[in-house]
């Protein structure tokens, strides 16, 4: 349902994804945060790159699995339309640091799948924001089911190790992204036992993702 969200209009006429400059968010299934990024070339552009080409260097290295994006979230950044990239690229990185703030802060697990963190800047005020869904209700149900997306996530995993183990040099922010991965993993798998035993589920708070990966929200 991407082709339909590109398609959505504001109250102004103008369509949400076509705004030059602006930040982004995607969820997966339960709606929860997995990664926050910026555009400077169409807001459209660079969100195809994530999902449709997938020519993002968190994609082709397995970080982000685009089959587990199901909503997306917009903030353009209208204002800027007319500026100089180089002018434009201060108040996009404050509007990037804050949407990643935000986006830990809903996180169940406290953590995204981001390899860099945006840098520390002033805070900023963020303009009005639209949040899509991106797959049909028969998407959801196979591709959904959480059986699907146990198996989906322990591929990332493996294929994640598998790519450290053939390159070697492995960035710090990969590392934490795979242990993100593994809890989200773990929690989803502990998910479906309790729900096939008739229990509770047990809540992501079980699994201390800051802690295991050193960087609390405070840290950021």
């Amino acid at each position: 349902m991407l082709t339909k969200a590109f398609g959505v209009k504001d109250s102004q006429g103008r369509k949400w994804a076509d705004a030059k400059y602006g930040c982004f968010a995607f969820f997966d299934y339960d709606g929860d945060p997995l990664y926050v990024g910026s555009a400077s070339e169409r807001l459209r552009t660079r969100i195809q790159r994530h999902l449709i080409s997938q020519r993002t260097d968190a994609v082709a290295w397995g970080i982000l699995d685009v089959q587990e994006v199901a909503e997306m979230e917009l903030w353009p950044l209208w204002d800027l339309t007319e500026t100089q990239r180089k002018l434009a690229m201060e108040p996009l990185s404050r509007a990037e640091r804050e949407v990643y703030l935000q986006a830990v802060e809903g996180s169940r697990f406290g953590a995204l799948l981001n390899e860099r963190v945006p840098a520390r800047t002033e805070h900023t005020i963020l303009p009005s924001s639209r949040r899509f869904t991106l797959v049909d209700e028969q998407t959801r149900s196979d591709q959904g089911h959480a059986d699907v997306r146990i198996a989906r996530r322990a591929a990332t995993v493996a294929r994640l190790s598998s790519l450290f183990m053939d390159r070697g040099i492995v960035t710090e922010g990969a590392r934490r992204a795979m242990i993100l991965q593994s809890a989200r993993l773990t929690h989803l798998a502990a998910t479906q036992l309790a729900y096939v035993e008739g229990r509770p589920a047990p809540t992501a708070e079980l699994i201390n993702v800051p802690d295991l990966i050193g960087r609390n929200v405070s840290d950021l």
